[in-house]
This record gives C-alpha cells, sequence and structure tokens, in this order.
C-alpha cells in the first residue's frame, strides 16, 4: 500500500517546483498566485462573520445556487458572456438567501435544515434544466468547471488595458475590487458588524435593526462567492470561506486579529498550494485549499499542545 502512495507522487525537484515557475514566466504565477490570494482573503474575511453567527452553510447553499441563475440568465438573454453570467449567478445567490429565510421562518424547520433544503433543491433545479437545454443542442456548461473553476487560465484571458498600460487579466481586477470592497465595509461598520454576529440580543437591545445588518451581510457575502465561483469554482468557493477563518479561530479570540491572520493565511496558502499543484500536477484551486487545510491543521495541533502543556504545569505547581 505504501508503494502505491508512494507511486501517487512525483519526486520533488526544487528547481522545477520552486524556481523555475517564477524565472521561466513569472507573469503567469504572479496572476495565479494572486487571483488565490484574492479568493481567499475576501472569503475569509466574510466567513469569520459566518462562524461568528453559526452560518457556514450558508456559502455552501449560495454556491451551489449559482448552477441554476447561470441557465436562466441563458434562457433570457440567449448569451453567455461574462455579464449576463455574473448577473444570473448573483440573482441566484440573493435569492437562495430570501429562500432560506422564508422556510425557516415560515415553518417549523430549523436554520440548518432550511440551508440543505434550499441548496440541494435550487442545485437540483439547475442541473435538470442544463440537461434540457444540452438536449436540445442551445447550451453547455462544463460540469467540472462548475464544481472545480480553473485558476490557472486566469493568465490567459486578453488584459484590461487602460491609457496604454496593460492592468492585467479581469477577472483577477475584479477580485481584487472585490477584496477592496469586503475591507472598506468592515472598516467602515466595524462596530455595527461586531455587535451583531457576537449579541443579537444586545444589538437589539440598542435600537440596531439586525435584519438589516444580516441581509446587508449576505449581500456581500453572495456577492464575493459568484466573483470567486469563476475563479474556483462552487465547492472550493466554500472552502475559501471557512478554512481561512476557522485558522484564524485556532489563534486568536480577537476579532481584528482574527481579520488580520485572515490575511495571512490567504497569502501563505495561495503560495504554498501554487507550488504544490506545480509538484503534483494537479488543481492549482485545489491545492490552494489543501495547503490551507494544511496550516489550519498545524495550528490546530499547536493549540492542543499548547492546552496539554498549560495543564501538565498548572498539575506541576
Amino acid at each position: 500500500m505504501i508503494a502505491h502512495l508512494r507511486a501517487l507522487f512525483p519526486p520533488f525537484d526544487w528547481h522545477r517546483v520552486i524556481v523555475e515557475p517564477w524565472s521561466a514566466d513569472p507573469a503567469i504565477s504572479l496572476w495565479i498566485v494572486l487571483m488565490g490570494f484574492f479568493v481567499a482573503a475576501a472569503c475569509g474575511l466574510v466567513g469569520n462573520y459566518l462562524l461568528l453567527r453559526r452560518m457556514a452553510l450558508v456559502g455552501d447553499a449560495i454556491s451551489h445556487s449559482i448552477l441554476p441563475g447561470l441557465v436562466l440568465a441563458f434562457l433570457i438573454f440567449r448569451h453567455t458572456n461574462i455579464w449576463t453570467a455574473f448577473a444570473g449567478a448573483l440573482g441566484a445567490g440573493f435569492a437562495t438567501v430570501l429562500l432560506i429565510e422564508f422556510i425557516h421562518k415560515q415553518s417549523r424547520v430549523k436554520a440548518d435544515a432550511a440551508i440543505c433544503i434550499a441548496f440541494t433543491v435550487l442545485f437540483a433545479a439547475g442541473v435538470v434544466l442544463m440537461s434540457l437545454l444540452e438536449t436540445k443542442g442551445s447550451f453547455h456548461i462544463d460540469a467540472e468547471c462548475v464544481l472545480y473553476g480553473e485558476i490557472a487560465f486566469v493568465p490567459l484571458e486578453p488584459p484590461v488595458v487602460w491609457g496604454g498600460i496593460g492592468l492585467g487579466p479581469p477577472s483577477v481586477l475584479r477580485m481584487g475590487g472585490m477584496l477592496v470592497l469586503v475591507l472598506v465595509l468592515i472598516t467602515a461598520f466595524y462596530k455595527e458588524l461586531l455587535v451583531t454576529s457576537f449579541d443579537p440580543g444586545l444589538s437589539r437591545s440598542l435600537g440596531m435593526n439586525t435584519g438589516l445588518w444580516h441581509y446587508g451581510l449576505m449581500g456581500v457575502l453572495a456577492l464575493v462567492v459568484v466573483s470567486a465561483f469563476e475563479a474556483v469554482g462552487a465547492i472550493l468557493a466554500v472552502a475559501m470561506l471557512i478554512v481561512p477563518a476557522m485558522f484564524a479561530a485556532q489563534l486568536s479570540n480577537r476579532l481584528p486579529v482574527r481579520l488580520g491572520l485572515t490575511i495571512i493565511h490567504a497569502a501563505v496558502s495561495s503560495l504554498l498550494g501554487y507550488h504544490l499543484s506545480v509538484w503534483l500536477q494537479c488543481s492549482t484551486a485545489g491545492a490552494m485549499v489543501v495547503a490551507g487545510a494544511g496550516l489550519f491543521t498545524a495550528a490546530w495541533v499547536a493549540g492542543l499542545w499548547h492546552t496539554a502543556a498549560l495543564r501538565l504545569r498548572s498539575r506541576n505547581s
């Protein structure tokens, strides 16, 4: 069995894995790593608030509801350029949030069950619609692209040119703009998000409209997931939402520190994941999530070791 496992992993060549990607064509490596950082950072920052509200599965629901949004956008506009696809996916994301709230508040179904109902039904509806249109030969979506995305194709996009200067691939610029938007919103409404996330009862007693802040956060979540979907697909976008935030939660209980650790995790996991994908010749987005999960595991083990050391020290004293 060990021999079979070893056969899966190619030999590690330092020059090919570490040096060559940055010496042969550094622009390609730069855009891939930068895109991974933007996705992981934007998703992770929003994910911190989802963890505080115990709503981690909402990102999963939105990411899966994107498929029927793409199909409906094609039915309405009869073409599949980036902006119609973005509009359809974004509309589906907002509709998912409203559907989850409706099911939860208008029935005896609990929040987690409402999330499962919403995303499974919407995703299944998208699969049925896609199959019907593919049967007629008028529509095709690559299922692997929907689920996994392909961040390695980002550098191949025609760059955005402004004033005769190439600014970079449009998807990277959109995701970078989304990260800036998330940072601005968190900075501007830090106190409101803090109170409504940690203590909804206190926020209501202070006269704050908790519903407004909830739907505002869900709206930003939908924007981030739809923007990340283009690069990392439906499944990996969920991992980017949760893994960086869980890494930060293992190391600190203070929200500002968690947000900073999330940014650091995004940078390190995107870089390590890129080189891991070069070594294993596998999906780049998947390798970035694996690298991020490895960082989380290291933080978790370190936390267990620290707790055990404190207990042993208290017993000895």
